[in-house]
């Protein structure tokens, strides 16, 4: 398996633009529209929000991924969200689905439709009608259009989100690639952003279905920002079959491959979200090593990437480690406190802070040089098994709440 450029134009027979349309108003020359298009049909498989309140385009885009046979474009807006709309909002997404099938000559039922931005607002329809005209015209399927189509579903974002990987399955080169956005009203709870996956592999919708879900929970289920589900997240994943592969149909070599490379995928996308956190300064890692259960291990992770005070630690480079021993200890997973490791680790060096539930004779100096890099880990082992789980996140900083206090305005 190897990373290769191109995002979601990465794998054969896609194309994608991005477009501004004027969504997005007072921000002039920001792209707001973006579109992903295949030339043959695509099996399509989904995971979306588990917040009860859902967006219109989440229930458009669960009905089509579990009702229609094929699928063959994605529409994506940014700026208005189109949560909280009630009938309008659902026709809003019928509406743009028609435009699409009468602009490609493909059925509104092969459309999935995602937004994101300002909840309660209905969509600005009209021009984005216009944009769809504009969105088809304009595909290409080179890096650069897979580019601008990444660029346009950005919200609170500071860069565009792409990964793509290439590999080898029943003698074939596959490729899958993948874009996203997501900054803030993130947390570990399905799936946290919008996040677009395509590939060229030959594999049943079932299948196809299997994969993202085993995927999701080890990648974008572990990702926190600041405690907030939104009522848009959504992850598709669309294969259109042109690398020419057997097709995919059980669970063997060929499906193990292809999971194992749309991990990397998902994962590469997970990291750089935690990575441009609102406000951030520094990707937050926690790895927790030898938990007695799975279940555990990620219950651990997951409290101490989500510590408010152990975030603002991060920030201001101070090696805290009671705050990570005691968001250990309210994660509600039973283990022996005076068994406990924790070590910091950066591309500055790796140190043991405590052992066995203690601080060791560790320099403060050294610990400070290790929490200043971009990149920071902390490792809790809590010797009670040989199950292991990873989360990421980020430093809590001032600009979050600055971000967050004037979103609308």
């Amino acid at each position: 398996m190897e990373f290769v450029n191109g995002g979601v134009c990465a794998a054969k027979g896609f194309k994608a633009t991005g477009v501004e349309v004027g969504i997005k108003k007072g921000h002039s020359g920001k792209k707001d529209m973006a579109m992903i298009f295949s030339e043959t049909e695509c099996k399509a498989a989904g995971t979306f929000t588990s917040n009860l309140v859902k967006a219109a385009p989440v229930k458009w885009d669960k009905k089509i991924v579990t009702e229609s046979d094929s699928v063959k474009s994605v529409i994506v807006n940014s700026g208005v969200a189109n949560a909280c709309t009630g009938i309008e909002g659902l026709n809003n997404c019928d509406i743009l689905a028609d435009k699409v099938a009468s602009e490609t000559g493909i059925k509104k039922e092969e459309v999935l439709i995602c937004s994101t931005g300002v909840i309660g607002q209905q969509l600005p329809i009209d021009i984005m009608k216009e944009g769809i005209s504009k969105l088809y015209t304009n595909l290409g399927e080179n890096e650069s259009d897979a580019t601008l189509a990444a660029e346009a579903i950005m919200t609170t974002d500071t860069v565009s989100k792409q990964v793509a990987v290439k590999t080898i399955i029943g003698g074939k080169e596959v490729h899958i690639g993948g874009m996203c956005k997501g900054s803030g009203m993130i947390h570990i709870n399905m799936c946290t952003m919008l996040g677009f996956i395509t590939t060229d592999v030959n594999i049943s919708k079932e299948m196809l279905q299997k994969a993202l879900s085993e995927v999701i929970p080890d990648t974008f289920n572990m990702v926190s920002v600041d405690g907030d589900t939104s009522t848009n997240d959504t992850v598709l994943l669309l294969a259109n079959g042109m690398a020419g592969n057997d097709c995919i149909t059980k669970v063997d070599e060929a499906y193990n491959e292809f999971k194992k490379a749309l991990y990397a995928v998902c994962e590469g996308l997970s990291k750089k979200i935690a990575a441009d956190g609102e406000g951030a300064t520094a990707l937050f890692e926690v790895k927790v090593l030898n938990a007695l259960t799975k279940q555990d291990a990620i219950g651990l992770s997951k409290s101490v990437v989500t510590s408010s005070l152990t975030k603002a630690a991060i920030y201001g480079h101070d090696a805290n480690w009671g705050r990570i021993l005691c968001a250990l200890g309210y994660s509600g997973v039973e283990f022996d406190p005076e068994k406990v490791d924790i070590f910091f680790e950066s591309a500055a060096g790796k140190l043991k802070i405590v052992e066995n539930g203690v601080a060791t004779d560790y320099s403060e100096e050294e610990a400070t040089k290790i929490l200043s890099e971009k990149e920071v880990t902390c490792i809790a082992d809590v010797k009670m098994g040989n199950e292991n789980a990873t989360a990421w996140g980020c430093d809590l900083t001032y600009d979050y709440v600055k971000i967050n206090a004037d979103y609308r305005s």
